[in-house]
Order: C-alpha cells, then structure tokens, then sequence
C-alpha cells in the first residue's frame, strides 16, 4: 500500500488514494506510515474526515477534525501501552508480534462525494487485499457505507453498530449516502446478512417507519437502557452467528458523561465497561473484520476527555482480537 495505490480518474489519469500523514504531524501511536514500512501490517489506520454533505451544513462536518485529534492524543498512550495492562490481565496484545500502521486519510476531493465514495471504498479494499484489519477514524457517519461495500467476497457479515440512532434513513433532502442512512444501505449489501443496533435512545433515532423498516429487515435493535438493565452478556446473546463482525462505533452511543465532544449527545448512553465487554465479546464469538469510529467533534471537547476515551476503546479492539486468537 501506500503512495503507489492508484484510483483510476475520469479523465483516464491515476490519482492517489491515500494522503500519507505529512512530515512532522504525528500519526497513532507514532506509527510507521504504510509506505515507510517492509513488514505487512496486521492492523492499518485509516482516516476519512468527511462524507456525504446534507445541503445547508457545508461540506465538512465538526468531526471532520476528528482523525488528525485523534492522532493527536494518541501520542500521550505510546509511552506505556504496551505496558501490563490491568483490564486485560497482561499484555495488551497478549504478548503476540502485532504490526500497527497507518495509512493516513483517503485522498478526499471537496466536492466529489460520489468520487469520494468511490476512494474510500478502494482505499479499504486495497487495505484488505493485505489481509490487515482496517480500523477508520471518521468522519461522520457516512464513511460507514463505502467501508462496508468494500467486503464483497471476504464472506457472510454481521454489522455491530453502538449509537444512539437507528441510522435507517431512506434519504434526506435526495442524499441517500449521508450520516442518516448508513445502516439502511448497509442492509441492502448481499454480504451483510444481519445487524445488531445497541445504545439506541431518546427523541431523533429515527421515525415510526424506520424502525418498523429496521425490525422488517430482521435488525436486532437493543436500546441503551436494555444494556444497562440486563447486561452485556444479555446483548452478546442476541448476536447472530455470522463469518465476520464489522464494527461501526458513533461516539454518541456513548454516554456524554465519558465523551462529550460529538455531533449529536444523548443522555444515558453506553459505558465505558459495557463497550470494552462488548468488543470482548464479539471478538470471542468471531473475528472482528473491521471497526470504524465515527462523530467525534474536536471543538466540543475542550478538556480531551472524548478523544482520550476513543483512543483506549480502539485500543481495546485490537486487544480483544489479539486475546481472542484472531491474528496469525
């Protein structure tokens, strides 16, 4: 991967699909970039800042901010997240010869949603092809809809979405690819064969007609206050058997009490412990194929708690999959 990853353009040119992260910005964890590394990665970054624009809110949401913050303030982790961690008994990794890199953003084109639909599909698809889980820093939700389509021929998947929306949107204003909708066109992808939706909660999850069109399609909905009132074992029981989970994370299924710098906060969301057992556990059941993390907004976070929380639960991923035995 890396600089020589082309997408072919209209005109007949190639054109990059990914913007490395520029000399002296730091990448996660102080990462090697792709393209400065020999080794093939287990786990690639990639950074999508935006997607499909609603008419009237710009191009470019707050969270578009999100992947270089998080970048950012992954750098007070790298001195000491290899050390014995206390939520997993060990190692983080559990002692395994794991890769991490990153890839950098999508090489976005203000303006050219659908083109940039088309790189972000590519960009996952080449990251893939390496046999590397692909972990994306949104960006808005919308960035869900090309990751998904990427996963064409890598078997049956199972969507785990945590948010406090459905998603289910048909279309708003004519955009049918925004951050309303990316569980409605998720469901029409043949490879995606079932859905688990937890955290849902409070007014603007959607319409009466989406959720019956969510429940239609055989989406499991779990509102937040079920997790909180059975349990994540209860939610891990719900989860249908499936090839490989993909997992899309709305910072805003998560409480605001732990992560306040979202698009869209909503009282009585998802805890800290809830989300680590959560991926524990889907990681346990089968592998994880791929995690995005989305509707981070920078500018609402002025103490850094949002971003220091959203670094850990990546990590956690990671760490759920390599406890699990899903590497090598």
């Amino acid at each position: 991967m890396g600089l020589m990853d082309r997408a072919k353009h209209e005109s007949g040119r190639t054109e990059p699909l990914f913007v490395p992260v520029e000399t002296g910005r730091p990448t996660v964890l102080g990462l090697p970039r792709t393209d400065r590394t020999e080794r093939r990665p287990h786990v690639v970054f990639l950074g999508v800042p935006y997607g499909v624009p609603y008419a009237g809110l710009g191009p470019e949401l707050p969270s578009a901010a999100a992947p270089a913050a998080l970048r950012e303030a992954s750098l007070r982790f790298r001195p000491y997240y290899r050390n014995y961690d206390v939520d997993f008994g060990g190692d983080l990794f559990a002692r395994r010869d794991l890769h991490l890199a990153d890839a950098g953003d999508v090489a976005l084109v203000p303006g050219d949603p659908a083109g940039n639909l088309e790189r972000t599909c590519r960009a996952v698809r080449s990251i893939l092809a390496q046999g590397a889980v692909p972990i994306v820093l949104g960006g808005d939700h919308a960035v869900t809809v090309p990751i998904l389509r990427a996963y064409g021929g890598y078997g049956r998947l199972c969507v785990v979405q945590m948010d406090a929306h459905l998603d289910w949107r048909d279309e708003v204003k004519g955009v049918r690819e925004g951050f309303s909708s990316p569980m409605r066109r998720a469901s029409e992808l043949p490879w995606v064969r079932s859905m688990v939706q937890i955290g849902l909660r409070g007014a603007g999850s959607g319409r009466a007609e989406e959720f019956a069109a969510a429940r239609a399609w055989g989406s499991v909905l779990v509102p937040a206050r079920a997790v909180h009132e059975r349990g994540v074992a209860w939610v891990l029981e719900q989860l249908p058997e499936a090839e490989g989970y993909y997992v899309t994370i709305d910072a805003d299924g998560i409480d605001p009490s732990l992560m306040p710098g979202v698009n869209a906060p909503s009282p009585g969301g998802l805890l800290y412990w809830q989300v680590f057992d959560l991926l524990r556990g889907i990681a346990r059941r089968g592998p994880i194929v791929g995690l995005d993390l989305v509707e981070i907004a920078p500018a609402r976070d002025p103490s850094g708690l949002t971003l220091v929380h959203a670094v850990r639960l990546l990590l956690v991923a990671i760490g759920a999959l390599a406890h699990a035995g899903r590497f090598g």
